[in-house]
């Protein structure tokens, strides 16, 4: 068997689309959706991504700003500065970029963001939002993956999900969101005791740890479905993933590149979710 790709580098470019439709029915209307990026520091990687989330939202319609701060900018400043954004009507979206420096608290950081302007979805009023089953805003990895799931029409009822990595990133609202999406969930992570066993069961595999190789070939069902969301350099230096890709994709069914899987999408889902807090900023005014 030769497993399907699912390709989200062209799934991506359709959801961009789609929000390029909605952004000009909201600019009809005199509302321009914005979103605020935060750096602080100089992280080569940050700088990198940052630079992304602008350029995507510009191609789409949205409004982008990104904001750079030194490393030595205090956490009470930058508390300050995000109040200011909280408090600012044309400001629809905020995303404090990950990782802070070292002296600043990431989660009172995040805390502080307004859980309306929240488009990471990493605010604990989202995370329980996920938890519970009310509205708010996903995290973009995980709602990226379960966007891959849907467009290959892949029916989650009753089926097996396996979920590698319990981070609150990805793992664990990947767990819920399956779960919403009526699966049987297991969440395994470096304690598990005996991960092939559990992943042989599994009818999908989401792998989260930023591992190499972490599933290969003799790990998987013949036809699972199979996301790979690591990032990881190989002994070439090239991009991978944490799943032997060359391996897995003779006994899976569907499998993520990478590059070219869950990447594009978890940038196209942050265009989605600042989209979306647009549109209920505007239904709220009205």
């Amino acid at each position: 068997m030769t497993a399907s790709i699912i390709d989200g580098k062209a799934l991506a470019q359709q959801i961009r689309a789609e929000v390029l439709g909605r952004t000009q029915a909201l600019k009809a209307r005199g509302i321009q959706p914005a979103l605020s990026i935060i750096m602080v520091g100089d992280d080569p990687a940050s700088a990198v991504y940052t630079k992304h989330k602008v350029n995507d939202s510009t191609e789409t319609g949205l409004a982008a700003t990104l904001e750079r701060y030194p490393a030595t900018l205090t956490q009470d400043e930058l508390l300050a500065r995000i109040e200011a954004l909280n408090n600012d009507p044309a400001v629809h979206g905020i995303l404090v970029q990950l990782p802070l420096p070292r002296h600043m608290d990431s989660q009172r950081v995040i805390e502080t963001i307004a859980p309306a302007k929240d488009v990471d979805g990493f605010h604990v009023a989202n995370a329980g939002a996920l938890m519970v089953g009310r509205p708010g805003f996903w995290p973009c990895t995980p709602h990226g993956c379960m966007k891959m799931l849907e467009s290959i029409g892949y029916d989650l009822r009753g089926k097996h999900a396996v979920v590698i990595g319990r981070s609150n990133i990805v793992g664990k609202p990947m767990a819920m969101m399956l779960l919403g999406r009526n699966a049987t969930v297991t969440i395994c992570h470096s304690a598990t005791r005996d991960l092939k066993a559990m992943t042989l069961q599994a009818d999908v595999v989401v792998a989260a740890v930023g591992k190499r190789n972490v599933l290969t070939a003799d790990m998987v069902k013949p036809g699972a479905v199979v996301i790979d969301v690591g990032m990881n350099t190989n002994e070439a230096g090239k991009l991978c993933g944490d799943v032997d890709f060359a391996g897995v994709s003779e006994v899976a069914g569907w499998i993520t590149p990478v590059p070219g899987g869950v990447g594009p999408m978890t940038r196209a889902m942050l265009l989605v979710n600042t989209l979306e807090a647009a549109e209920r900023a505007a239904n709220r005014a009205h």
